[in-house]
């Protein structure tokens, strides 16, 4: 399979799962284009072309023409300088290294990853929020994010990989588009009770058995297992958090429950002042259960070896 071909079919999977909806991925494409042909030339020269195909930009080839053909990949979830070394000593004992596959971003998909957040408005109006408010406050999160990756010497793995001559990738919102999907689904279908019956759900997928094996399974952040769930919003793509002064608006629109990966302790605050019941289905967990979920589908009929490493564990559904 050559890298060219992993790359787009990935990008491609993940606008169709994006919780969006395809057509609204499709329009923020299309202005994209638009505000693409009204720069000038000058600035065009600086203008990341990627981005008119590729809404997600913190997904890219890293390093590699593309032309490589593509038969086996140690895959993780941060592929940092170690990885990158790792995969070189790997080679030299005789493992065939043809990609090295990150899902958190590195080099300069790791310097845009605040530009993927504006997604996060659109989620949440599709939730109920009002989306001038959504947008609002996503905008002024969008730049803290973006003054905190300004001083981030973001090129180190990708300079590695160079190096080493290690063709090297990271596929990060499809992944993350994946999940969210996918266990947003399961919750509207199944309707759990109570927070111990979102748990329990959890607990039968079996990347969240396994990170439970290593106690670093699902939680209860906020509420108490006899809590009712009531409606359910799985938070787990657009980058990184949002806006902590979200979670009032969040509770007016009757979403009474979130499941995200992670949350930081000034979001935890404001989603317990705003009486959100919260559930940390497990970070390194939900990111192998997108990854896992985007390469069935990407690589589904090819021949492709995978080696695990950086907290990923290649699990097939089909």
């Amino acid at each position: 399979m050559k890298l060219i071909k992993l790359y787009q079919k990935a990008i491609q999977v993940g606008i169709e799962n994006d919780p969006r909806g395809k057509n609204e991925v499709l329009k923020t494409l299309e202005k994209r284009k638009k505000d693409y042909q009204s720069l000038s030339d000058k600035k065009k020269e600086f203008f990341d072309i990627e981005s008119l195909k590729n809404p997600y930009s913190d997904s890219r080839i890293l390093y590699g023409t593309g032309e490589e053909d593509i038969k086996n990949i140690l895959v993780g979830i941060d592929m940092e300088v170690g990885e990158i070394v790792l995969a070189d000593s790997l080679r030299k004992n005789g493992n065939k290294v043809d990609l090295i596959l990150a899902h958190h971003p590195e080099g300069g998909a790791y310097a845009r990853l605040f530009a993927v957040m504006d997604m996060q408005a659109g989620i949440l109006g599709r939730f109920g929020v009002p989306i001038n408010i959504a947008e609002s406050l996503i905008e002024g999160r969008m730049k803290e994010v973006e003054r905190r990756l300004m001083p981030v010497n973001h090129t180190r793995a990708v300079d590695a990989a160079r190096l080493f001559n290690i063709p090297f990738m990271c596929l990060h919102t499809p992944a993350d588009n994946m999940v969210a999907t996918y266990l947003q689904k399961l919750f509207d279908e199944k309707k759990p009770y109570t927070l111990d019956d979102v748990i329990e759900l959890l607990l039968e997928i079996p990347e969240y058995r396994e990170a439970e094996k290593n106690s670093a399974g699902p939680k209860i952040l906020i509420g108490n297992k006899d809590r009712k769930a009531g409606k359910i919003f799985v938070d787990m793509t657009g980058g990184t958090e949002g806006s902590k002064d979200i979670f009032q608006s969040v509770a007016l629109s009757g979403i009474n429950t979130i499941v995200a990966m992670h949350l930081s302790e000034e979001h935890r605050k404001e989603a317990e002042k705003n009486h959100i019941n919260v559930i940390i289905a497990g970070h390194i967990a939900s990111d192998t259960v997108g990854l896992n979920l985007l390469l069935d589908r990407v690589t589904e009929g090819e021949n492709i070896t995978f080696l695990e490493c950086s907290g990923f564990k290649r699990i097939k559904r089909h």
